[in-house]
Parts: structure tokens; C-alpha cells; sequence
């Protein structure tokens, strides 16, 4: 089977990259099963190894095999996100529960277990180094957070678990991609089009037509349907388009993720349970810089006392404007971006179609890798000789200053029928040593960004300018890493550490001299003029209360299906009603749902995490004032960051390094007189 299948052989590509271009659907299957056989046979030669448990012999030996199923499943379940098929979902539904069994054969391995612990319980012995020992404490903490301590039927029903909490967030993502697919709203009068930009109605009318349509199209995709919400007139299309999305997973039809939720979430606490934690939260908050959910509630109540009388004004402040300009109906969540784009056009003579000609994605992206040679001197080349998964993918080699190759970095770009919403970054292989030889890695980010039109090119928002940013933040974690050991290279880290690289990039999306290198119209080349640019600086803070709650209240659901110690009875819209009921801003709309539609924590990994965010925007406001008093070109400042941020992954406790590169804690003061809810003269206070 080796000789025929790609996923098998020695990757004989541009820096051992995937072959796409010879990987087809039949090979995953084949490959899984025979890469999990190989692990299996690492596995038992590590159990019947008759010298004495080391560090070498067991941790390091342990470290390094799967490394043929790691390298398929990185490349699987990526495309399974990124440009998925029927054949694909199907094949992932089939492999869930045979990894959940492989894995579970791994961590519940008594005689695996007896020599890691063996050699955890002489670590003060052994002699390792930093990271050694940060790998022997994650490998041993990996063992019983996994059920290592577990026995007989317990053992067992931890199996059960696993698998079918596999098995359930998959079929959430499926679904949700379903839903998302499955609406379009159809527009065939022109005057249905009222109060949208040319833009947008070029791009509704291309999408029409590459469905064999007449007219216009919008879909669920942001870039379609968030202009839609912002700028047309016709008030009873917006609700249509709101509740489409609203709705997602809710419909009572195949694709209702209502079940799925709760069960993911019972389960989660019987998991919780059968390993000695009274809720979800407790038992993944015990490897996070919050530690715990008291904690977690501590920042999200301090956030929400300080901004919910914001975010009332806010909201007043659109109805107030909606009624002077004649709309006399109860506001809507379908009517507030509609009328808030216009307020802040009328506060700040801004709106997003002013910007947007001057936001080429073309000169956005290499405005970005010219911000990262400033900063740590990284240059880019494109190398069309690396195979990409779909033709709007492109490949490019990374150099580090001293010209030596750092990573390969994919660009997927645009939203596709095959691809999930939103935006994130990923590793087809993550950065660490063999034998003292640097393994670069391969980094991936994907996104939906507004497409090129037949008279424009790809111009994006301010918005995705700032999320381009994060994603590339978050891509710096991963190619900027300088670890020996994989399971601790670049974003191996927690969760609610992890934002932090992503988040502080968007600072620079607030700065004019960056701003200046990025934004130049499609049309004349002419650079942004600096009064648009202070309007984009004065606006930032726009409405911050609003979006300050609206993120805490995905807080408080997460926490509130997380924190459970009874199992869930109600319906997910009952029951997320409850969980957010503070930061409630609007008149409920029936049918509507977001948990049902929640994938960062039923299909992402954020569950009990999403918090993470918040607490990483306390730490990357705190964080950036190095580059605010040094310069936010500053080397020097940006080497620190890089040596104990970007290139130590999960070697040391987040905290730790933050400290190393700050000098102290971090201020959650520092957020809150950035989003302008308390004056700068306050005295920043320790988190």
C-alpha cells in the first residue's frame, strides 16, 4: 500500500511540505489505519523496553512516536476545515471513534503509565533541563487528566465518553456548515438593493451568477452578510437575513444541533465527574493562568461593571439617532448595525466604504510582512513549487534576518462552500528538533475574506484588516518557535495565553505610521490621507461598551455550559437565555439561538475557555505599552518579546515569561482606559 499511497512515503516536496497535488480521498482511510498500527507497535516497544525507566527511554521515546499519524491528521482534519467534501465528513465520522480508541489505548495504558510515573517521581534526580522537565510534568499531568488513575468499569466509561464526545462536536461542525450552505436570499428587484454599496452589490450579483441565478445573492458568509445587515434600506430582507443566521442549528430539520449541545455538555460534566471535578470548568481551568472559574467570573463581573452602563448608552444613543431620522418601531438586533454604521457615519463622517478602497489585500498583506521586518526582520517569498489544497491557497517560504529558512506559510483567503466561517491559523507540522536539526514548521491561515469582484479587486474592511492581523499574530506564535519538542512548539500553550500574540498585533491597525505603509487606493495608488486615518483612530473606541458586553455575554454562555454540576434539562435557547440574561440589550427574537450555532466551544476547543479572549486583551493592552513607550518599531522591544513570548511555546508557565518580557503582571486597568471606559489617570492595578 506504501508504494501507492503519498500519505505513507517520505514527503519528497519543497521543504517535506503535503503533497496535495497526489493525496486523493482514498488514501486517508488506508493511511490512518496502517499509521495507527505503526504507533501502536512505538507504543509497546516503549512498554517492553527491559532497561529501567528514563527520561530518554520513556518521556523523550514517547514524545517522538505517532509522528506518522500526527503528520496525517494535521493534514485530514485541516481540509476537513478548509476545503471538506462529503467523502471527507464521512471519512472523519468513521475515524473518530477509531483515534478516540487509540488514544484512549495510549493515556489508560497502565504499564505506559507505571513507567512515566516512575520517572516523574525521580524527576528531582534526573538532572533535566527546563524544557525536559516541562515535558515530563505535561506528559505525567496528560496521563491522569486523561484517566490514567482510573480503574475497571470507571476505565471504561471514560472510553465511552471520549468517543462519543468525539463523534458529537464533529457532527455540531458538520451541521453548522450545512445550515450556513443551505440559505441564500434571493434579491431579483433592484430596488431591494437599496442604501448597499457598488461593491456589495457586485459581489451579490457574482455569486448569483456562479449559481446560475439572475439577480443577487447573500449568503450567511460574513462578508456577505454583514454589509447586508449595515447598509440595506429594506428592513423586512434584514430580519430575513438575521434570523437565517440567528437560527443556525435550531430549525428542527436534519442539521439541529439542539441535542447535540446538551449532550456535548452532560457529558462534559460526567467526564468532569469520573475524574474527581465537580464541573467541565473546573477541570479546564486547572491548566489555564486563571486556574480557576472563580477567577474567570472575577474578570468577566469586573469587565462587565465597568462597561454595561457604556454599552446602555450606547445602545440608546442608536435608538435615539434611529428615531430622529423617522423609525418609530421598537429597535431590533436587525436594525442596530443598520443604524449604528450611520450614526458613526454622522459622529465621525467615517463609514467603511471610505476606507475600503484603500484596504487591497494584495498591499494589506505585505504591509503586514513589512511590519514583521521591521520588527524581527523576516522576509517572505512565494514558492508556487509547494503544492496547496485549492487553487486561492497560496505558498510562501519565510527567512529569518539572517536569511535562514524559518517556515513555510499557507494564505487561504476566501470564503468557499468547502470551508468553515471565520478565521483561524494552523499547523500542518509544528517546529521542534531532531537529533539537534531544526524541523521548521508549516503554518496555515485561513479566512473569509471578501472576494475580488470582475471590476475590483479583493478590498477588505477595517475589520478584516484587524483580523488579518490576529491571524498573523498567531502565526508568528507558530513559525517564531524555538523548542526541542513538538507537543510544546508555538501555540502549544494555554488557552487563555494563546490570544495574546494574535491580539496585540491588531495594535498596529490604531497606528498611523503602519496604517500610512498599508492603506493606497486600488484605483489612483494615492496613500490614505491623514485626516481619513484620524477618523479611523477617533472611531475605534466607537460604541466599545456594546462590544465589550456582546463579548462578555459569549463569556457568560460558555461559562454557564461549563459550569454545570447537574446535567442540562432545557432547550439551549432557555438555557443560554439564563446565562446571559445581565448583558441582555435587546427584545429576545424567537428562533434564535447562538449556542446552537457556538462552534468555538461545541466544535473548537474554547469550551470553558472563551473567556480567554478578554483575559488576553488585559494582557496584550498591558503588553503593547512596551511598544507605545519604546517605539512600535522598536527592536529591541520587539527581540524581548520574541525570546520569551513568540519563541518559547508551552517550555515555561505563561505567567513566568509575561513577567520576563513586562517586568511585572499585567494591569487590567490598561484594557479598560484603551476601550475608553475608565480614564487614563487611574492607577493600573495588578490582575
Amino acid at each position: 500500500m506504501s508504494d501507492q499511497n503519498p500519505l505513507l512515503e517520505e514527503f519528497n516536496t519543497p521543504h517535506q511540505t503535503a503533497p496535495f497535488d497526489k493525496i486523493k480521498v482514498e488514501h486517508y482511510l488506508p493511511a490512518f489505519k496502517i499509521a495507527m498500527e505503526q504507533g501502536r507497535e512505538e507504543i509497546n516497544s516503549i512498554i517492553t523496553n527491559k532497561e529501567a525507566p528514563d527520561f530518554h527511554n520513556t518521556v523523550e521515546a514517547l514524545e517522538k512516536s505517532g509522528r506518522l499519524l500526527s503528520r496525517i491528521s494535521s493534514i485530514f482534519f485541516n481540509l476537513n476545515s478548509a476545503e471538506t467534501s462529503d467523502d471527507i465528513q464521512k471519512i472523519a465520522r468513521e475515524l473518530s471513534p477509531l483515534l478516540s480508541e487509540y488514544s484512549n489505548d495510549l493515556w489508560l495504558n497502565e504499564e505506559l503509565f507505571a513507567r512515566v510515573k516512575t520517572v516523574y517521581e525521580a524527576k528531582e534526580l534526573s538532572g533535566l533541563n527546563v524544557e525536559e522537565s516541562k515535558l515530563l510534568e505535561d506528559l505525567y499531568k496528560g496521563f491522569v487528566r486523561k484517566g490514567a488513575l482510573l480503574s475497571g468499569e470507571a476505565k471504561q466509561s471514560y472510553r465511552e465518553l471520549s468517543a462519543e464526545l468525539s463523534q458529537l462536536s464533529l457532527q455540531f461542525g458538520e451541521n453548522l456548515l450545512a445550515e450556513t450552505n443551505s440559505y441564500k436570499l434571493h434579491i431579483t428587484n433592484p430596488e431591494d438593493l437599496a442604501g448597499l454599496p457598488e461593491a456589495e452589490k457586485e459581489a451579490a450579483h457574482q455569486l448569483a451568477q456562479s449559481e446560475g441565478k439572475e439577480g443577487w445573492l447573500f449568503s450567511l458568509h460574513a462578508p456577505s452578510m454583514q454589509p447586508f445587515l449595515k447598509y440595506a434600506d429594506n428592513r423586512a430582507l434584514r430580519e430575513q437575513l438575521f434570523r437565517a443566521s440567528a437560527s443556525r442549528g435550531n430549525n428542527n430539520n436534519e442539521y439541529d444541533n439542539n441535542e447535540i449541545v446538551v449532550r456535548l455538555a452532560n457529558l462534559r460534566l460526567e467526564k468532569a465527574n469520573l475524574l474527581g471535578y465537580s464541573s467541565h470548568a473546573d477541570y479546564v481551568l486547572e491548566e489555564s493562568m486563571a486556574q480557576n472559574a472563580s477567577n474567570v467570573n472575577k474578570l468577566l463581573n469586573e469587565l462587565y461593571d465597568k462597561s454595561f452602563p457604556f454599552a446602555q448608552r450606547d445602545v440608546e444613543e442608536v435608538k435615539e439617532f434611529a428615531k430622529a431620522s423617522g423609525f418609530n418601531e421598537e429597535l431590533q438586533r436587525w436594525d442596530f448595525a443598520y443604524y449604528s454604521e450611520k450614526l458613526r457615519s454622522s459622529k465621525f463622517s467615517l463609514d467603511e466604504e471610505m476606507s475600503k478602497p484603500y484596504f487591497q489585500l494584495e498591499i494589506v498583506k505585505k504591509g503586514i510582512f513589512d511590519l514583521s521586518n521591521k520588527l524581527w526582520g523576516l522576509t517572505y517569498k512565494e514558492n508556487k513549487e509547494i503544492a496547496v489544497y485549492h487553487p486561492d491557497v497560496y505558498a510562501y517560504e519565510v527567512f529569518d534576518k539572517d536569511s535562514s529558512l524559518l517556515a513555510v506559510l499557507y494564505l487561504d483567503f476566501h470564503p468557499r462552500k468547502t470551508k468553515q466561517g471565520g478565521a483561524w491559523m494552523t499547523s500542518f507540522r509544528d517546529q521542534h528538533k531532531i537529533d539537534g536539526k531544526n524541523i521548521i514548521p508549516h503554518i496555515s491561515i485561513v479566512c473569509n475574506f471578501t472576494e475580488a469582484t470582475a471590476s475590483r479587486p479583493s478590498l477588505l474592511t477595517y475589520n478584516e484588516v484587524t483580523t488579518f492581523l490576529h491571524e498573523f499574530g498567531h502565526a508568528l506564535h507558530g513559525m517564531l518557535s524555538k523548542v526541542t519538542y513538538e507537543s510544546l512548539a508555538g501555540t502549544s500553550v494555554y488557552r487563555d495565553f494563546v490570544e495574546l500574540p494574535s491580539q496585540i498585533m491588531e495594535n498596529w491597525a490604531l497606528e498611523k505610521e503602519w496604517l500610512g505603509m498599508v492603506a493606497s487606493h486600488y484605483q489612483t495608488g494615492e496613500s490614505i490621507p491623514d485626516e481619513l486615518i484620524d477618523k479611523i483612530i477617533e472611531a475605534d473606541n466607537f460604541q466599545s461598551g456594546y462590544l465589550t458586553v456582546r463579548q462578555l455575554s459569549f463569556g457568560y454562555n460558555d461559562m454557564g455550559w461549563h459550569s454545570i454540576t447537574e446535567p442540562v434539562t432545557i432547550k439551549p435557547a432557555e438555557f443560554e437565555k439564563l446565562a446571559m440574561a445581565k448583558t441582555e440589550l435587546f427584545p429576545t427574537v424567537e428562533g434564535s439561538c447562538m449556542s446552537t450555532a457556538f462552534s468555538h466551544i461545541f466544535d473548537g476547543g474554547y469550551a470553558a475557555g472563551y473567556y480567554g479572549y478578554k483575559w488576553a486583551e488585559v494582557l496584550d493592552a498591558d503588553a503593547y505599552t512596551s511598544f507605545k513607550e519604546n517605539g512600535i518599531f522598536d527592536k529591541e522591544t520587539a527581540a524581548k518579546y520574541r525570546e520569551y513570548i513568540l519563541s518559547k511555546g508551552g517550555t515555561q508557565h505563561p505567567m513566568d515569561l509575561y513577567i520576563k518580557f513586562r517586568g511585572s503582571e499585567p494591569s487590567a486597568d490598561a484594557l479598560l482606559i484603551r476601550s475608553g471606559l475608565i480614564p487614563a489617570s487611574n492607577r493600573p492595578q495588578a490582575l
